[in-house]
């Protein structure tokens, strides 16, 4: 089945993954394309509709990008946002200037004029402003249809070409109708059918992995994360016993995850499981080490080592799966296939195995749409909703040396902290939360003792794409019950602290 597609140029706005997943939770597939696209490749690319995302630039500075003028005679719908709507003013033959005041933030945006992407949406409502130029003339054809207090032309349009400009950005949560005036474009604009949901693309994607890889070896290195779980179900689902996933157990995952693995994909799913025990080889390499990119490299290095003895064990391959997904194609060059991130979940994996072609069945999924296949694919929400972890894992959520009885805290705090969070009902609200074991030792009395322990630290962060993070707003009587279990079930801590740093200036990691 082909499906219908957007189109979405990529001007160098730090919302433009946000506009591309939003289109997708609409039903329609999107690819999100460089701006410098020539107009005869998106011809060939057939979309239904094209969106120009904002950006950093004026459209009058030297190198600001700009779009060639043919797109706009293809007969394509066009929806350009904030700096892509500016564009469209610019390259028709309208005027933008900088403003006498800049807008940033939450603003109230006037519908004066009816028009096919405002149906459905109050004549005011809030919307979410964030520039310094403004659309001032507008080309032959066009007409205003929204203002706010101090942006006379807030959204534009010429509808018998089915052109559109908004100045503020309908995809973030901040503007009211933001989501409905998306809709509007996709199906009232551009006519889309809505053929984009999970369920098509799990039975598309076995069908497919079916017939290439029928009969032949498949090898997938098992990190026990989201991405590599799904992946690896959907291949099993094709491939069924000539699928083999290696999982190494290097004893610096979290607690219970290994049991969890080899009791969800060997023994529930009948997965043809390969569980590598280097525990003691992981922790002697790391003896001694403190510093976190040391840490890194070792335990990257180890990773391949065990992998590639594994590997050997079961001789050439004909595929190799890879947990791929959307945003690492984006980061990697925009769909350069041949570009492999050696930080993804097998990272650096290629070069020591015997293979004829990489397999990457969620390389065009967000990690939204990754959880959703899992779900349509019958796995756990304890797989599906597994909280991100890094390659490294613990050993990068412990300050300093990592030890044996290091490793052993920080399981069990983060056990603890991951159970409330779940009892609480709020794994769904914040978006990343883990425990941390300081490098800090500070006094404490626990019952009529004086003791001289370690510092737990606890972070938790809101985010959308991990590109800006803020702290969670976690209640306060559950943080109480976090530390209260903590410092009393968790040996070696006698002190919880919680991290309200954003990012940036901080990291979401610690290390």
């Amino acid at each position: 089945m082909q499906h219908q597609k957007i189109l979405v140029l990529d001007f160098g706005g730090q919302y433009n993954q946000l506009i591309a997943r939003r289109v997708r939770d609409l039903g329609v597939y999107c690819d999100l394309k460089p701006c410098d696209m020539t107009a005869e490749a998106i011809e060939k690319y057939a979309p239904i509709g094209i969106i120009f995302t904002g950006g950093p630039n004026s459209v009058y500075d030297e190198n600001a990008p700009h779009i060639d003028k043919t797109v706009f005679s293809l007969g394509i719908p066009v929806l350009g946002i904030c700096y892509g709507a500016q564009l469209i003013a610019h390259t028709l033959g309208g005027r933008v200037e900088h403003a006498e005041e800049s807008e940033y933030g939450k603003k109230e945006v006037t519908f004066f004029k009816n028009s096919p992407i405002s149906e459905k949406i109050p004549i005011r409502s809030v919307c979410w402003m964030s520039h310094t130029d403004l659309v001032t003339a507008l080309p032959d054809g066009f007409e205003a249809l929204a203002a706010t207090e101090s942006c006379p032309v807030t959204a534009f349009g010429n509808l018998q070409k089915k052109v559109y400009g908004v100045q503020f950005h309908p995809e973030v949560v901040h503007t009211e109708y933001g989501n409905q005036l998306l809709e509007n474009f996709l199906y009232l604009v551009c006519g889309a059918k809505g053929d984009w949901t999970m369920k098509n693309f799990v039975e598309e994607q076995v069908a497919r992995l079916k017939e290439k890889l029928g009969g032949k070896k498949v090898l997938c290195a098992m990190s026990g994360g989201v991405d590599s779980a799904v992946a690896a179900t959907l291949v099993h689902r094709a491939a069924g016993k000539n699928l083999t996933c290696v999982f190494v157990d290097h004893g610096l995952h979290r607690k219970n995850e290994p049991e969890e693995v080899v009791s969800v994909f060997r023994d529930g799913l009948g997965m043809n499981l390969v569980k590598a025990d280097a525990q003691e080889r992981f922790l002697s390499a790391l003896a001694g080490v403190s510093d976190p990119e040391k840490k890194r490299k070792i335990i990257g290095a180890e990773f391949i080592k065990v992998f590639e003895e594994e590997a050997k064990k079961i001789g050439a391959v004909d595929f190799l799966v890879q947990g791929t997904i959307y945003p690492d194609v984006i980061e990697s060059g925009k769909g350069k296939s041949a570009v492999i991130k050696s930080h993804h979940n097998v990272g650096g994996l290629p070069s020591v195995v015997d293979f004829k072609e990489i397999v990457e069945p969620l390389r065009d999924l967000f990690k939204d749409e990754v959880r959703r296949v899992g779900t349509e694919l019958g796995l756990a929400d304890e797989i599906v909703w597994r909280q991100p972890c890094p390659g490294p894992a613990l050993a990068i959520r412990i300050m300093g040396e990592v030890t044996r009885e290091k490793l052993q805290t920080l399981r069990d705090a983060d056990a603890i902290f991951r159970e409330e969070i779940a009892r609480a009902g709020l794994t769904r609200d914040v978006w990343q939360y883990f425990a941390v074991i300081t490098d800090s030792k500070t006094v404490g009395v626990q019952g009529d003792f004086r003791t001289y322990e370690n510092v737990i630290a606890l972070r938790a962060v809101t985010s959308v794409d991990a590109m800006t993070a803020d702290w969670a707003r976690i209640p306060y009587d559950v943080l109480e019950r976090i530390s209260t279990r903590i410092t009393n079930e968790v040996k070696h801590v006698n002190r919880v602290v919680y991290d309200i740093t954003s990012k940036p200036p901080a990291t979401i990691e610690w290390e």
